[in-house]
């Protein structure tokens, strides 16, 4: 009787979860899961802002680059009793007239170069195709079965008419001159636009000095270890990155004096615009000097029309890009701020694919601030081991 009454009773309602009585709580979940959980969807979402908002951090990155390779000039001329606001202002503008004063006097020659390019792409095209015999064993079954097919069509009772089929013609839109202009307008005026941004930005940090830096140890806490920390991250992502910098302007000089010359010498025509172009594309870390090498190998097959000189002028940079990379930077580089060729690889791809070109010269810098940081917090050493060597 007590059974078929309980049977006839509805079923309790469970507890509800406790956090305080873990004999309530509905699930068990791992504290670190849901950390790591956290830390996933954090990443994401700075990623996402930093590929939404990269048309404000890239200019604000490249800005802090140009203030760490300057400032050091800055201060010195300081020491000398000249004003900082007149030091920034006249290096700035020398940097600018010095470049375009370069790029209008090697202007023909870099035309004439990129001009003569569709011309070697052809004379390449046209020599590794097959020559000879025509018949090749492809184009004997592609024409055998184009015959059949034929025959087939011919031979067939129950082929349709082909009569009042309506043709159709896709028409190609007339060129309009007017939108190349406008479209390249567009994309100038965008570049200026970002070269004034720049500039300015550089100028003010330049002015500004170490006002920033103090300000950022004196929120980070009353306590003199927090500010001591602070004060060693600071000067150690100062330091790693004025000698980033100072080794990777050596190095493209270098290499851009050794190109020009060593092209000069094998009779490769342009040669100081290879030189110039060779030292630029060295700043941008493993895809440079593959850029430099393949068209440089372009264009020698087309001057000389020979493939053992192609082959020649490529294994003459790829030589100069491998000393300069495997000897000359290991050796002006201290062993502190070396870093994990594989995670710098992979971070250098990361920041390529957030931000272009501009993540593949920034990407390396933006590591070493990184790893600076996380070498001194508890919870993300593990990535600044994961960043070293």
């Amino acid at each position: 009787m007590e059974e078929a009454q309980n049977e006839s009773r509805p079923a309790a309602a469970p507890l509800a979860a406790d956090p305080d009585d873990p004999s309530h709580a509905l699930l068990h979940v791992p504290m670190h899961v849901r950390s790591m959980t956290l830390v996933v969807l954090t990443v994401l979402a700075v990623l996402a802002a930093l590929k939404w908002a990269s048309a404000f951090f890239i200019p604000l990155m490249l800005g802090l680059m140009f203030s760490y390779a300057l400032s050091p000039i800055v201060d010195m001329f300081q020491r000398w009793r000249v004003p900082r606001a007149l030091s920034a202002a006249v290096l700035i503008l020398g940097m600018l007239g010095g470049t375009a004063g370069s790029v209008y006097a090697f202007s023909d020659d870099a035309n004439q170069l990129l001009e003569s390019l569709p011309a070697a792409a052809k004379k390449l095209r046209d020599s590794v195709r097959v020559r000879g015999d025509r018949k090749d064993t492809l184009g004997t079954v592609q024409k055998a079965a184009a015959q059949l097919e034929e025959a087939a069509n011919e031979a067939s009772p129950s082929a349709p008419a082909t009569r009042g089929v309506q043709r159709v013609m896709v028409e190609k839109p007339r060129f309009d001159i007017r939108d190349h202009l406008w479209n390249g307008t567009i994309g100038l005026a965008s570049l200026i636009g970002q070269i004034v941004v720049v500039t300015f930005l550089t100028y003010f940090l330049l002015l500004s000095g170490d006002t920033f830096r103090r300000k950022l140890v004196k929120i980070t806490g009353p306590s003199l270890s927090s500010k001591k920390i602070t004060v060693q991250a600071l000067d150690e992502i100062t330091t790693q990155i004025q000698r980033y910098l100072l080794v990777q302007i050596m190095a493209s000089v270098l290499v851009g004096i050794t190109t020009g010359v060593a092209f000069w010498a094998m009779g490769l025509k342009h040669a100081v615009v290879w030189g110039i172009a060779a030292g630029i594309l060295n700043l941008v870390p493993y895809i440079g000097s593959i850029l430099i090498t393949a068209a440089a190998a372009l264009f020698a097959f087309m001057q000389f029309g020979e493939l053992n000189m192609a082959l020649a002028v490529a294994g003459m940079s790829l030589l100069i890009n491998t000393i300069e990379g495997n000897l000359l930077v290991p050796l002006l580089t201290s062993r502190a701020s070396r870093m994990n060729p594989v995670a710098v690889f992979i971070g250098v791809l990361g920041w390529g694919w957030l931000w272009g070109v501009w993540g593949l010269l920034l990407g390396i810098p933006i590591l070493m601030v990184v790893k600076a940081v996380c070498d001194r917090v508890d919870d993300l050493k593990p990535v600044g081991e994961l960043l070293g060597t």
